[in-house]
C-alpha cells in the first residue's frame, strides 16, 4: 500500500508559535480528542458533526486561539481522509504522523487504547513541535488520481493472480473436462483488463484537463523508458512536485538512496534502506530494467561496469538514480530531456 501521508510541507513551526497541542486517534465510527495541555479527553463521531462538536469542545477547553493550535493525528487511509479535508476547510493547522514514525518514537509501551493513542500522538505533536511539518492537502485532481491508482495497483494484483491460476490449469488439467473453470477465468482476465483500462483512461483524462499536471505529466514521458504509471506516481507522491525540493530527498523516499553501514571498526556493506515506499521503488526498478536494454547510453554503462566486476544490483540502483535525477531536472527546468548520447553517436 502506498503511504500516502508523507506528502508534507517543509515549513518548520517555530518553538512557542503554538499553545495548544491537540490529538486525534482516528478509527473508522470515532475519532478520540486529547487536549495535550490540559489532559482532556472525549470521544466523538467520525463525521463533519463530530468534527464541528470536536472544534466547540476544543474552544471551551482550552485558553488560546484556534490559530494557536496545532492538531495531529495518524494516517489511518479513508478512515481519516473527511477528518483532513475539514480542518483544511477550516484553515486549521495540522500535521498528518507517518505510523511507523509515531510507534518508533514511543518506545517500550505496554497496553494499548483509542484514548491512549490520542494521549501519545498528543505528546509527540509536543515534543517534535520544532521540527514537525504541517500537511498540505493535495489538489483536488491530485488526490483523485491516488485514489484511482491505488485501485488500480488492487486490480492488476488480482488479474496476476488469476493469471497464475489459469496458467497452472492449462499446465496440469485438460480443457475439455474443465471447461467451465477455464471460462471463468478468462472471462474474469477479460473484464479486468477491461476495467484497468477504464481506470487508466480516467487518469489520463483528469491530468490532460490540468494545464500543469499534463505539463509535467509530458516532461517526465519525455524521458526514454520512463513510462505513464511511473509519471503519474511521480505527480501524486511529490504533490505536484512541491514536497520533495531534491530529487535525492525522493530517492530516499522511495528506498533507492544508498547509506553506509559502518559503526568503529565494522565497515559494512552500503545499501539501500528497507523503509521505502516498494510501489515507487517496483516502477523505477522496471524503468532501469527497461533502460539497461533499450537506452543506449544506460546499456553501456551497465556494461561497462559489470565488465568490471562491479554489483549487479548496485549498477541497476545507480540506474534507478539517473532516472530519477533527470525526472527531477526535466520538471525544474520545464523543458523535455535531450538525448545528448544520441548526437554524439
Amino acid at each position: 500500500m502506498i503511504v500516502w501521508a508523507t506528502i508534507l510541507v517543509n515549513l518548520n513551526i517555530k518553538v512557542m508559535k503554538f499553545k495548544g497541542f491537540i490529538g486525534i486517534d482516528v478509527s473508522k465510527s470515532d475519532i478520540d480528542v486529547f487536549i495535550h495541555c490540559k489532559k482532556l479527553h472525549t470521544k466523538f463521531n467520525n463525521n463533519e458533526t463530530g468534527y464541528k462538536e470536536m472544534v466547540k469542545w476544543i474552544k471551551a477547553n482550552v485558553e488560546c486561539g484556534l490559530g494557536d493550535i496545532l492538531f495531529a493525528f495518524e494516517h489511518t487511509g479513508l478512515y481519516s481522509l473527511n477528518l483532513s479535508l475539514f480542518l483544511d476547510e477550516g484553515q486549521h493547522k495540522f500535521t498528518i504522523i507517518p505510523g511507523l514514525e509515531l510507534k518508533r518514537s514511543q518506545g517500550i509501551s505496554r497496553g494499548k487504547s483509542d484514548r491512549s493513542d490520542a494521549r501519545r500522538i498528543a505528546g509527540y505533536a509536543y515534543e517534535k513541535r520544532e521540527k514537525i511539518k504541517l500537511y498540505q492537502m493535495p489538489s483536488k485532481t491530485i488526490q483523485k488520481i491516488k485514489r484511482l491508482s491505488s485501485y488500480r495497483e488492487s486490480l492488476v494484483k488480482e488479474r496476476a493472480a488469476v493469471k497464475g491460476r489459469l496458467r497452472e490449469y492449462e499446465t496440469f488439467l485438460d480443457q475439455g473436462e474443465n471447461n467451465v473453470l477455464f471460462e471463468s477465468h478468462q472471462k474474469l482476465k477479460a473484464f479486468l483488463d477491461e476495467e484497468i483500462k477504464k481506470i487508466e483512461d480516467e487518469m489520463n483524462r483528469l491530468v490532460m484537463e490540468d494545464e500543469e499536471l499534463k505539463k509535467q505529466f509530458d516532461l517526465i514521458n519525455s524521458i526514454k523508458c520512463v513510462g505513464p504509471q511511473t509519471a503519474l506516481m511521480m505527480i501524486v507522491l511529490t504533490n505536484g512536485f512541491t514536497t520533495f525540493e531534491k530529487w535525492r530527498k525522493f530517492a530516499s523516499y522511495a528506498g533507492i538512496a544508498p547509506f553506509p553501514n559502518e559503526s568503529g571498526t565494522f565497515k559494512g556493506r552500503t545499501k539501500t534502506s528497507h523503509l521505502a515506499n516498494k510501489r515507487m521503488k517496483a516502477l523505477l526498478s522496471n524503468c532501469a530494467t527497461s533502460a539497461i536494454q533499450f537506452n543506449a547510453e544506460m546499456k553501456l554503462y551497465h556494461m561497462r561496469r559489470v565488465a568490471e566486476g562491479k554489483n549487479e544490483m548496485s549498477t541497476i540502483n545507480i540506474v534507478r538514480n539517473k532516472l530519477l535525477s533527470r525526472i527531477f531536472a526535466v520538471v525544474q527546468r520545464g523543458t523535455p530531456y535531450v538525448d545528448t548520447y544520441g548526437f554524439a553517436a
